[in-house]
């Protein structure tokens, strides 16, 4: 049967496509431009727009970005000191193979395609320390004890109005849970879950939260490495939506005194049948398997804490009674302590409050995962459950005070090496480096307002 269906009159899928639909676009002339994406050491899409004939016709097995895509700073400084790239080496050209299985349409770039890649080295290998590819090793190696993750993103953040010293968060009150919101503020998160939605990224709520201009967005459960695409894509689509209604958003772990941003991350592990596997009954205690993944959380994450807290400002999140941990805890649905074992039946699953909302969600994802997976295979098993005030535990490890503590942990550390690989272990204790080196020769307005008085 002929298909009597323009072009013009097709319907045109929004959000995540395959190849297939890709090509019937291309076809149609629905997608005229190709922007061909590689996660950052700060999680930031980076990359090219390619004209989609000239993809389609010289670029499906790969085209060529500069190596310092993944070592550079948040201001994209080349930095040296790495061994995939530096002046030493001249910061040559890697390929970058385009997952044509993940892509997405962006509602405000019409006839536009984002593609994620892989960075490959010159025989086709991944480039281990990109982030991407990072969680990718990690989830196979859980893969092959059986066992596949799902996650949960519960992203927070600040929106500001105005610039420079006169910028202000864009509502003065606590709004957390308000349902009447100022307009301005109601459009904003409606025009944000739009966007989402015609990007094809299930989001489960949107809400304030409870610092001034602080907001919240939760996405939906699914695969861990496709809930961690969808993260940037979320978060570039923030940073446009925002910049219509005048704002800014910053993801700061702590971006005022007092104020903390969380980036949580729901985890749950599902047998080779498919089936959740830390399903039980509240009041019955943990299974097994969940207590495996919370020994190995507790054990392994104080060696990997540049992965999940990569800034100096990380650590400033860390303060009592502000909901983020100080103690490397668990507890039964107790949001002060680092590991939350929250749900029943088969919603059971761990929410990790490490990491802040400057964490790079394939870092922190990946080192999540290395933990659980050492928990599974040493068969280690957790101390007592938090059941008083968390900030009181003194029994429990305490994380660390700064950047620099946690970095001569992480690069002498046997664990660290043991699950991530020396290649990735030197790669990131140049990046936090680089990080206490800026902070060490640059004044902050703070040491200035202190000297003026």
């Amino acid at each position: 049967m002929t298909n009597t269906t323009s072009p013009a009159t097709r319907p045109r899928p929004t959000g995540p496509v395959n190849r297939t639909v890709l090509r019937r676009l291309f076809e149609d002339r629905a997608v005229t431009t190709i922007m061909l994406a590689v996660p950052d050491l700060q999680g930031r899409l980076m990359g090219k727009i390619f004209n989609a004939d000239v993809f389609l016709e010289r670029m499906t097995s790969g085209a060529e970005m500069c190596s310092y895509i993944l070592a550079t700073d948040i201001d994209m400084t080349p930095l040296d000191g790495f061994d995939s790239a530096g002046w030493d080496q001249g910061f040559g050209d890697f390929l970058v193979i385009p997952d044509l299985d993940q892509v997405h349409r962006l509602p405000h770039r019409p006839h536009t395609a984002l593609i994620f890649g892989t960075p490959v080295h010159d025989d086709t290998s991944p480039v281990e320390v990109a982030p991407r590819q990072l969680l990718t090793t990690q989830l196979a190696r859980l893969h092959h004890l059986g066992y596949d993750m799902k996650a949960g993103i519960e992203a927070e953040f600040l929106l500001y109005t105005g610039g420079g010293d006169s910028r202000t968060p864009a509502w003065s009150a606590n709004l957390d849970y308000a349902l009447q919101q100022p307009p301005e503020i109601s459009d904003f998160f409606h025009h944000l879950a739009g966007a989402l939605t015609d990007a094809g990224i299930r989001y489960e709520a949107i809400k304030a939260e409870g610092a001034a201009g602080q907001a919240e967005v939760t996405l939906a459960y699914g695969d861990t490495l496709a809930a961690c695409d969808h993260y940037t894509v979320f978060r570039h689509l923030v940073a446009h939506t925002a910049s219509r209604y005048g704002m800014t958003p910053v993801f700061m772990a702590a971006p005022a005194t007092g104020v903390a941003s969380g980036l949580h991350l729901h985890l749950s592990l599902w047998n080779e049948n498919h089936k959740p596997a830390f399903t039980h009954r509240r009041g019955d205690g943990l299974p097994p398997l969940m207590e495996h993944a919370v020994a190995g959380l507790l054990s392994a994450l104080p060696h990997l804490a540049p992965l999940y807290a990569p800034t100096v400002n990380s650590y400033k999140r860390f303060q009592p009674h502000s909901f983020a941990p100080t103690h490397y805890t668990w507890g039964i649905d107790h949001r002060g302590c680092a590991i939350r074992a929250c749900g029943h039946g088969p919603g059971s699953h761990l929410e990790v409050r490490l990491a802040g909302a400057d964490a790079n969600v394939y870092l922190a994802l990946a080192a999540y995962t290395a933990a659980i997976t050492h928990g599974i295979e040493e068969q280690l098993t957790p101390w007592p459950a938090c059941e008083g005030d968390a900030y009181q535990d003194q029994a429990t490890v305490p994380l660390y005070a700064d950047l620099a503590e946690a970095l001569t942990h992480f690069e002498h550390s046997t664990i660290a090496h043991h699950l991530l690989g020396n290649n990735v272990v030197r790669h990131y204790t140049q990046a936090a480096r680089t990080e206490l080196a800026w902070h060490r020769k640059h004044v902050s307005d703070v040491e200035q307002q202190r000297g003026f008085r």
